[in-house]
């Protein structure tokens, strides 16, 4: 991965500090090694470690530092793709499960902020997906008539409801789900790496995995400056696998297309007018083809967000669009500046769903939340440290073989330069 230009990034200056960690400088042998210290590999660690299994995860860099640390922090039910097009795709048993298992994921990273006591801002008051025009009504309206039928509650709003709860003008209507809610995505990422080390696991940053070996039923990951023997491996990189090295594994990263997406928040606002935004405080995003999304924080920072990266050619475009798109939305704010601003990968697949791979023998991995990683990464982290344990029965989603996107590169390059096209020209008139 290249080097990046240095953004003040909000969720950074505003989490409570991470746990003391170090490289891997020895040789170690524990019963799983995960690579990757974001939502699935901590989820995976802290599971792992309550069951009495040793555990050590090898982050390349630091706790929460890819999509972990960069997240809007919507904690939402179930993926993007709707809940009969998942079953369409994957099958009425294999996609009931994932439906049921993702559906209850925001219960899951609720009810561990809860026991752990992570200190992550959250609110769980729903999100709301805000519909644009005619067709984006009737896409919330499907989605609201599927996940009635599974008993989920969500709630279809009109235009004036929609306002109400948003503070926001010009939605045709929304979509509150309330199973979801609204989290400081790095806070909970390091409170949940907190909680593995009270639990037993070791974490260690700064640590890339070089290469991996297996001599009998054990592999050897060689990373940093040790090693980690292990009889099994959870490969959680999702997005970022660039940072790992040409291991045998490289290749599973081939199969996401990176969708950048940038985020910018404002100074925090004044209480008079905060109190008009999302007063419930719940998290939005929208149907646009080019989605948004926005959110208040704890501190009444409105945070607006989109497609796109904020490298030295597209940071200005973005940035004006940011600022046309909330006047747009909340007219009574006025002219805003901005306090942080700052740009993450999200891993997209073909068909908008996690892929969960068996990449050797006693090695795993899942990535491609598309947009969803919260509860989706906690709780496929969960499930791949019950399935190492012999704990489950069966996966939220079966393995598949690997199938790279010959495509990819070119698809991340035109969501670099179509949004920033889109954006351009969006709200100017």
């Amino acid at each position: 991965m290249a080097a990046e230009r240095p953004l003040p990034n909000l969720w950074h200056a505003t989490a409570p500090s991470a746990p003391e960690t170090r490289p891997l400088a020895s040789d170690i042998t524990v019963d799983v090694a995960v690579v990757g210290g974001g939502f699935t590999g901590l989820s995976a660690a802290l599971h792992l470690a309550e069951t009495g299994r040793t555990v050590a995860v090898a982050e390349a860099r630091t706790i929460g530092f890819g999509g972990s640390g960069r997240n809007v922090g919507l904690v939402n039910a179930g993926m993007w793709v709707k809940p009969d097009d998942l079953i369409a795709t994957l099958g009425r048993e294999a996609g009931d499960r994932l439906l049921t298992e993702l559906g209850n994921g925001p219960a899951l990273v609720f009810s561990l902020i809860e026991k752990h006591a992570i200190a992550c801002e959250a609110v769980r008051n729903g999100t709301l997906h805000m519909a644009i025009g005619e067709d984006g009504l009737k896409d919330i309206s499907a989605r609201a008539a599927q996940w009635k039928k599974r008993g989920a509650p969500v709630e279809l709003l009109a235009s004036a409801q929609a306002s109400t709860l948003s503070g926001a003008e010009g939605f045709s209507g929304a979509l509150i789900d309330r199973r979801a809610g609204t989290i400081q995505p790095l806070a909970y990422a390091r409170g949940l790496a907190r909680a593995a080390i009270a639990a037993g696991a070791q974490i260690y940053t700064e640590t890339p995995l070089v290469a991996a070996e297996r001599k009998g039923d054990l592999w050897t990951l060689t990373v940093g400056g040790g090693t980690i023997t292990a009889r099994h491996v959870i490969l959680a990189t999702n997005a970022y696998g660039s940072l790992v090295a040409q291991t045998p594994w490289k290749e599973h990263t081939r199969e996401l297309t990176i969708l950048p997406y940038f985020q910018f928040a404002t100074h925090p606002l004044s209480d008079n007018i905060a109190k008009t935004i999302l007063p419930e405080r719940q998290g939005c995003w929208d149907t646009g083809m080019v989605m948004t999304s926005f959110r208040m924080d704890q501190q009444n920072r409105l945070i607006f967000g989109s497609i796109g990266r904020l490298d030295a050619m597209a940071e200005g475009t973005h940035r004006a669009f940011a600022k046309r798109s909330l006047k747009k939305l909340f007219p009574y704010v006025g002219d805003v500046q901005f306090e942080y601003w700052w740009d993450g990968q999200i891993g997209m697949t073909t068909n908008n769903l996690p892929k969960m791979h068996e990449l050797a023998p006693n090695v795993v991995s899942v990535s491609g939340y598309n947009g969803r990683g919260i509860a989706p990464g906690t709780v496929f982290g969960r499930a791949l440290a019950q399935h190492v344990s012999g704990q489950a029965t069966a996966l939220p989603l079966a393995a598949s073989s690997l199938t790279p996107d010959p495509w990819r590169s070119l698809k991340s390059a035109f969501y670099h330069v179509g949004a920033q096209a889109k954006h351009f020209i969006d709200h100017r008139f």
